[in-house]
């Protein structure tokens, strides 16, 4: 199918042409905006319940100090936790999966820090991460 190109389209490509205006880099933009969200990834295996608390406390104020947007938390899945057979121990509470994000959302110093703890990652049986959130140091 063959359209012939009127007039008018002829004079508006010529216009285009001719302009000395920039036409926007949407792709630029893209890139300017993925280099301003800043992530970083730990990964908790083979922590202690204490130590892993401890390193997600020090991690949050750090990350917070230097406007890092997100982290991913790897915890693991909990499928080989000996605590599960343990009829004295939670397995909520002892398990990384759910103690780190429950502790982190029971400190309300770190909680002034963030926006958002993804519980549905959290809660999902087939992931061993989770993500959160970090408000901006600069925007409080």
């Amino acid at each position: 199918m063959s359209k012939k190109l009127t007039d008018k389209d002829k004079k508006d490509w010529e216009n285009f042409l001719d302009n000395k205006d920039k036409v926007e880099d949407k792709d630029s933009r893209e890139l300017k905006f993925k280099k301003s969200f800043k992530e970083k990834t730990i990964d908790l295996h083979g922590y202690s319940l204490e130590d892993a608390n401890k390193k997600m406390n020090d991690l949050i104020h750090l990350s917070f100090e230097n406007n890092i947007s997100k982290l991913i938390v790897i915890t693991g899945k909990g499928s080989r936790s000996n605590n599960k057979n343990d009829p004295h121990k939670s397995i909520d509470l002892s398990i990384l999966k759910y103690s780190v994000p429950n502790f982190i959302n029971e400190n309300e110093e770190l909680m002034k820090k963030i926006k958002f703890i993804d519980f549905e990652e959290v809660n999902d049986v087939n992931k061993g991460n989770f993500s959160l959130f970090l408000k901006l140091k600069n925007k409080l």
